[in-house]
């Protein structure tokens, strides 16, 4: 009896040592995965960069101030943004997070953006955006800048690289993604070169800009999203629809880090 009780409890003593070295061995593998992953950083679009046509009737539902609805989306948007590439297993740091804490820090990188309108990229054949060149031409002796109706966005720019270094020290980040303008646009809105009646849903646009520490462009471009006219709930807009376009960002620099073989 006693032989078969000790017997009992060299086995449950060898069974709980072979679970805590598994357990340890997932808790090891979790660790490695995370610090080996890319430290992303996400910047807040600058709060002049906010066009909203609907703001009035966010208001009339929710008695928000236009100061609370802005702030509401500035940050909605980055906090989707980081569980996103959370759930991708990406280290994140946003800096919404502490807005106290950051704020130096946001105005600072502010100081060295640049911006330019420029067309709006293919997703299918992602080409790192430069600088466009405005054609010149003479029409009746008169010398003239060429007009485009193709589809524009806010693309940022860093203009000075002590930024960059300054960025990559601090939050030992290897990537950057810059929210640089959010539009939300009421029912019947279009676009200047478009024709028709306009959406007749309401449509959300992020502006974006991903870069890495070389200043490498890795993505940019614009997210759409088409929701309900009579949705008036920030908090609502934002766990319904900024969480799609943030999947979308994460999903297409994912495929920048990753691209498909040429033999697929």
């Amino acid at each position: 009896m006693k032989k078969n009780i000790f017997i009992l409890i060299l086995f449950n003593s060898c069974f709980q040592f072979v679970l805590a070295q598994q357990t340890t061995l997932k808790e090891n593998t979790k660790t490695t995965r995370e610090t080996d992953s890319h430290k992303i950083l996400i910047i807040p679009f600058e709060p002049k960069l906010y066009l909203s046509e609907i703001d009035y009737y966010i208001n009339n539902e929710t008695k928000l101030s236009a100061k609370q609805i802005k702030y509401l989306f500035r940050n909605g948007i980055n906090e989707e943004l980081y569980k996103a590439f959370k759930a991708e297993k990406f280290n994140a740091l946003d800096l919404m997070e502490d807005t106290a804490k950051y704020k130096k820090d946001i105005d600072g990188i502010y100081q060295f953006l640049s911006y330019d309108y420029q067309k709006v990229p293919n997703q299918t054949v992602y080409k790192e955006k430069i600088k466009e060149k405005k054609e010149k031409k003479i029409q009746k002796g008169q010398l003239t800048l060429e007009t485009n109706s193709d589809a524009r966005f806010m693309n940022a720019r860093i203009t000075d690289t002590k930024t960059i270094k300054t960025i990559k020290q601090k939050f030992n980040t290897d990537i950057i993604v810059f929210i640089n303008e959010l539009d939300i646009k009421a029912t019947g809105s279009k676009n200047p070169s478009e024709l028709g009646e306009g959406n007749p849903n309401r449509k959300i646009i992020v502006h974006y800009t991903i870069l890495s520490n070389d200043l490498k462009e890795l993505n940019s471009g614009t997210v759409e999203e088409d929701f309900n006219s009579k949705l008036n709930n920030p908090q609502k807009i934002i766990e319904m629809h900024f969480s799609a376009i943030a999947s979308i960002i994460v999903a297409r620099l994912n495929k920048s880090l990753n691209p498909p073989s040429k033999n697929n």
